[in-house]
């Protein structure tokens, strides 16, 4: 531990201002990462949600030392990080494309409740090392997502006259290295026409041209028609 904290660990007025401060530094500092990605959780909410946390701290301390109650002063803490995920549940969606948005905005919440809670309990090494992580994590590091090479997803829908016709379609995508995510059929019968539709989802490790495996298909016989959604 660092003994220029030392004298801020005791419960008196000047460490709990110094808490709150703290937390609200490192909140906004969090947050203002946030704001400047557009993300749906700014500076603002994340200053909230790690001074919250600090007070949730403060108060637990406050009422077993001062009020000197027969309290678990870990209780409130315990209920902030339960109400936290509440809270960042709000930021996550699922776009129309099936990918999930707004976790790392909500893990960034959370992690600022958890760091408001350390800086509360006198904890202020944990909070700023915890708070200089946090910005390596969404700034270097998304760096480094960004330039890792990620399998390719896509959607085919083709419809055809007989079960038969699907095996084939299969097996092209078998000898194209392309793995079959999931695949949902529907069957549409009337007294002329009877045919199915599949709704396949793709995924490839290696450069494939989506245009050509559809033109392979699109001219596979007994398919109707076949596109990308």
């Amino acid at each position: 531990m660092l003994n220029i904290f030392n004298s801020l660990r005791d419960f008196t007025s000047i460490s709990v201002t110094f808490r709150l401060v703290l937390s609200f530094a490192c909140g906004t500092i969090i947050g203002l990462e946030r704001s400047y990605r557009n993300k749906p959780a700014g500076f603002r909410t994340h200053t909230l949600v790690c001074l919250a946390a600090c007070i949730a701290s403060v108060t637990g301390l406050y009422l077993y030392l001062v009020a000197e109650l027969p309290t678990d002063i870990s209780r409130i803490g315990a209920q902030v990080v339960s109400g936290l995920g509440f809270i960042g549940a709000g930021t996550i969606i699922v776009t129309k494309k099936h990918t999930v948005k707004g976790l790392t905005t909500a893990a960034g919440m959370w992690t600022a409740g958890i760091i408001g809670l350390a800086i509360g309990a006198g904890f202020y090494e944990g909070g700023i090392t915890a708070t200089a992580l946090v910005l390596i994590i969404e700034t270097w590091m998304d760096k480094l997502r960004k330039s890792i090479k990620h399998s390719t997803e896509f959607n085919f829908a083709v419809s055809y006259y007989h079960r038969a016709d699907l095996d084939q379609v299969l097996r092209l995508a078998k000898d194209n290295n392309v793995t079959i995510t999931n695949l949902q059929i529907t069957g549409t019968s009337e007294e002329s026409v009877h045919m199915y539709n599949a709704m396949l989802s793709l995924r490839s490790d290696a450069d494939l041209n989506h245009e050509t495996l559809l033109k392979k298909i699109t001219n596979m016989p007994g398919i109707i028609s076949a596109e990308e959604l």
